[in-house]
């Protein structure tokens, strides 16, 4: 109880600081939005001149390059490159983000399944609603699966779903079970040096003991993102896996 309450101390006065760091910088970008603004109004003729009934601030988008998340970026564009080439005749996706699914139902016939309904239709993806943990299908019924950055998640509550401490091990078997033989399995999840809890974030894994849950599926790749990079070589420390798996037949 002690060790938690210096914890809570630690973490509140971390949260303090970087509100602080927050606030300068939101100042700064105000600041550059009214300079901008009333440099616009002196440049435009009266019938062009902004109304403050009409402001819709933009603060964040004057950045010297394009922000982008790089764990997202590289295993989407890797999931989507890798099935394709198989041409599977349908496809199974479990939870991943929905811009990839999107994307991959224009070329594959895809199904998503995930715990929370999509908020937008999109006629080329037919979703159903199901678990990670009691998926809709036969054991060995579908040749393509994908579950990208979503195995991790299971079983630590944050998403709504119940609290299991083996709730990634749980969701990869059922994953494996409905995979037919010779079809294919794409996970990508967090890496570390040991298996860890960041709890209630998501867990990481030490990568031998990932290869052990994945038997006896034969492992066709496995890429690294590890900060901005992305590549074949796995480096120490916290980093994401990406990993085609095929069902031996």
């Amino acid at each position: 109880m002690i060790e938690e309450t210096k914890w809570m101390v630690r973490f509140a006065r971390h949260s303090v600081r970087q509100a602080i760091v927050s606030w300068r910088r939101d100042l700064a970008a105000w600041r550059r939005f009214w300079h901008s603004y009333q440099r616009y109004k002196k440049l435009a003729p009266p019938d062009r001149k902004p109304s403050l009934e009409h402001l819709y601030p933009c603060l964040e988008d004057d950045a010297e390059e394009t922000p982008i998340e790089p764990i997202y970026l590289y295993q989407d564009a890797w999931a989507f490159e890798e099935i394709v080439k198989q041409r599977p005749a349908f496809h199974v996706d479990v939870g991943s983000h929905h811009k990839l699914v999107a994307l991959l139902s224009k070329v594959v016939p895809v199904i998503m399944v995930d715990i929370r309904p999509l908020s937008l239709p999109l006629d080329t993806l037919e979703f159903r609603k199901g678990s990670i943990l009691n998926l809709p299908f036969e054991d060995g019924a579908v040749p393509s699966v994908s579950s990208l950055c979503v195995v991790e998640h299971i079983g630590l509550g944050r998403y709504g779903d119940p609290l299991d401490p083996y709730g990634t091990e749980k969701a990869i078997e059922e994953l494996k079970r409905i995979v037919q033989p010779g079809g294919d399995l794409y996970l990508s999840l967090p890496l570390d040096d040991e298996n860890r809890i960041y709890f209630n974030a998501h867990r990481a894994f030490e990568e031998e003991y990932l290869l052990r849950l994945f038997e006896p599926f034969q492992v066709i790749e496995r890429r690294y993102i590890c900060g901005r990079n992305f590549g074949d070589q796995r480096k120490p420390g916290f980093g994401t896996g990406c990993y085609h798996l095929r069902c031996r037949q």
